[in-house]
């Protein structure tokens, strides 16, 4: 068994705005990183193309097609104040679908063990019918929602780690008793939301705030008391990460003072959840982080605790 790798060159060609902190170079960075000898284990694929069917899952046709036709033919067009679409932002945007979903399969396959999904535009600020936040389509709401109805599983946990509320995932989840969803993030902090009354139509969404400076000794205890025993409770039978990195210290978008080894240890937990309880099942796929260096350390990081465990 193995780690898998999932990434394409497509999501290069998804342009930002000059200045704008989700940006081209930081899948360069994580390139690079992942290029080490380390890293030479890794079972390298290409992030396939999703369907329309597959965004389908978990966004209504009505925002499907605000995505498709708001993608410019030169330029850039913002969607938001944030959020920005150039000629090949679909197709990107339907790679990191696409790989996020193929990894799903081959975990659950047994190809592998884990696997790490390097594409881009995120997805955790993606709504039912809303593009926000740099995202698109809900990656990781889309995965999740493939694993239950292509694959039969009813006990699929996402994870989102990200410093910012994954508002998009918790909203395309909200209804789904299926899925639980925990969300730990800065607040206060754009975009505002995430607040622990917010719980789901089934109590099925978790949602932890940290205050700004928070660092890693209580973000540990945090978990160990909040996140990892209703995990057990849970028994997932497959466990999803969305994979922020913008909760390290020299992060620009946000104030917590987490450090790579605090990645490390999550990521560890993680995967001894996965052991406990779904044959070590897990999917990570990239979100937030937008150092540039911290962000491919971070990466670097978690994907040697997936390889290490992978094995």
């Amino acid at each position: 068994m193995s780690t898998a790798l999932f990434t394409h060159n497509d999501c290069l060609q998804h342009r930002t705005p000059p200045g704008h902190p989700e940006q081209v170079a930081r899948l360069e960075y994580i390139a690079t990183a992942l290029s080490a000898p380390g890293f030479d284990a890794l079972d390298r694929r290409e992030a396939p193309l999703c369907s329309d069917e597959d965004i389908l899952l978990a966004h209504p046709q009505r925002h499907l097609d605000t995505i498709l036709a708001s993608e410019p033919k030169e330029g850039s067009r913002a969607l938001d104040e944030d959020t920005h679409m150039s000629p090949g932002s679909v197709q990107a945007a339907r790679r990191a679908v696409g790989g996020t979903i193929a990894a799903v399969d081959a975990v659950l396959a047994g190809d592998v063990t884990n696997a790490f999904v390097a594409c881009r535009p995120p997805g955790h600020h993606a709504e039912t019918e809303t593009p926000m936040g740099f995202c698109l389509f809900g990656n990781a709401a889309i995965a999740a929602r493939h694993a239950i109805e292509r694959h039969g599983l009813s006990r699929v946990v996402i994870v989102d780690f990200d410093v910012h509320h994954g508002n998009g995932t918790q909203a395309l989840l909200w209804d789904d008793s299926r899925t639980t969803f925990f969300s730990s993030h800065q607040h206060p902090l754009w975009p505002g939301t995430g607040f622990p009354e917010e719980t789901g139509a089934y109590n099925n969404i978790h949602n932890i705030q940290f205050a700004p400076e928070t660092d890693g000794r209580t973000m540990r205890t945090t978990y160990e008391a909040e996140v990892f025993p209703v995990i057990d409770r849970v028994q997932p039978e497959l466990i999803i990460l969305s994979a922020g990195f913008d909760a390290h210290a020299d992060d620009p978008l946000a104030q917590l003072n987490w450090a790579v080894d605090d990645f490390i240890w999550l990521t560890g937990k993680f995967c001894a959840l996965a052991e406990k309880h779904c044959d070590r099942r897990l999917v990570s796929t990239l979100e937030g982080g937008y150092n540039l260096t911290a962000l491919a350390d971070s990466v670097a990081a978690h994907v040697t605790v997936l390889l290490d465990q992978g094995a």
